[in-house]
């Protein structure tokens, strides 16, 4: 076990009873028609005893349930445990430059209650917190019978701090649609000031590249191999998922995807430099022209992937939702040019499976993925 940031973690009995008991838990959730105990243990590597104690105390807390039996392959047929999905939930919340989107999901990912509304392009720190919390109590009111709200997980754009939950050097959009440093925004400790709005209601802040990157690992069920998440709304940014887990880097701002520097003599970047992926990017598009702004990306997803011998690529954000086609062949057939090997070193590239709600659907798997033993 590890820190966030990747330090080692004292391990003590309730530390090994919990992470027992979210491996249990997460393989339940990967089964939604029900395992045995002897098939949890089988799984785990614990011993039958560990699982039965283990289960007996999930089925007194309401979090799995029985669920019949399984066939007899010849002996006593073995009851079957099943995740109870509506035992508890929790909230993701998608801030982006211009619109709001908050989601409600049970344990099982399954969505509850889900609304995206404009936001004011000039908005204040403090008015969004005020906003969300809001939105956060409107959809708490959707909770099943009986069920707990587990936390709140953010996703918005960086750069930012993961571990403080502090925004910094924040860019929300001008009236007129143009960026600009914006010092009330820069330094702000988003989850601290939500949290403190929901009455201590755990709040977890990431950025919504990451958030992206996480749905689409837990939605695949896949976790070991090297992924990057390229989301293109009013920017452009990555979240990378290497060797199992999020790649946050030591100010956990790793995934500045959109401020690779690719043409030194370039246009003007909000960040203040000339020439980055996502100024040519935007730049293409407001010519009208995605086709191009698919081949800027695919250089910049090309370079990434020699970097960090990325596997596969996954493609979101409204830009590229709105013309899929376009932004899937134009980065595929870049990659294809520029990885030197393509046979060796296949690398294929997908539009996200969640869409619009990758974001938000991430930022509440924030929440529930160390629950079921996710590295988030």
């Amino acid at each position: 076990m590890t820190t966030p940031h990747g330090a080692p973690a004292g391990a003590n009995l309730s530390g090994l009873r919990d992470h027992n008991a979210a491996l249990v838990l997460g393989l339940l959730r990967a089964a939604p028609q029900g395992s045995s105990r002897v098939e949890l243990a089988a799984r785990t590597g614990l011993t039958p005893q560990a699982v039965g104690k283990i289960t007996a105390r999930l089925l007194a807390e309401g979090m799995i349930v029985e669920a019949g039996q399984a066939p007899s392959t010849g002996g006593k047929p073995r009851t079957l445990l099943r995740l109870r999905a509506e035992a508890a939930c929790a909230i993701g919340v998608h801030h982006d430059r211009d619109e709001l989107t908050v989601l409600l999901v049970d344990l099982a990912g399954q969505a509850r209650y889900r609304c995206t509304e404009p936001l004011d392009a000039a908005i204040a720190p403090a008015d969004a917190v005020a906003l969300i919390a809001a939105h956060v109590r409107r959809a708490a009111a959707g909770l099943p019978d009986g069920a707990r709200l587990l936390g709140v997980g953010l996703g918005c754009r960086g750069p930012l701090d993961h571990a403080a939950g502090v925004l910094h050097w924040f860019t929300p959009p001008r009236a007129d649609g143009t960026y600009a440093w914006d010092p009330g925004w820069d330094g702000y400790p988003l989850r601290d000031a939500l949290a403190a709005m929901l009455d201590g209601l755990p709040v977890t802040v990431d950025k919504d590249t990451n958030a992206g990157a996480l749905a689409e690992a837990a939605r695949a069920e896949r976790t070991g191999d090297g992924l990057a998440y390229v989301h293109l709304a009013g920017g452009l940014g990555a979240g990378l998922l290497l060797n199992g887990r999020l790649h946050r880097g030591t100010r956990t701002n790793a995934g500045e995807f959109g401020h690779q520097t690719v043409d030194l003599d370039g246009p003007p970047c909000a960040c203040g430099n000339r020439g980055c992926l996502e100024a040519l990017c935007l730049a293409e598009l407001d010519r009208g022209d995605p086709a191009a702004a698919a081949r800027v990306i695919g250089v910049g997803v090309a370079n990434l992937v020699r970097l960090l011998d990325i596997d596969r690529v996954v493609l979101g954000g409204r830009a590229v939702l709105a013309e899929p086609d376009v932004y899937l062949d134009g980065i595929a057939a870049q990659l294809k040019e520029r990885i030197p090997d393509p046979e060796w070193q296949p690398v294929p590239v997908a539009i996200s499976a969640t869409g619009r709600l990758a974001v938000a659907a991430g930022a509440a798997e924030l929440v529930l993925g160390p629950l079921f033993g996710r590295r988030t």
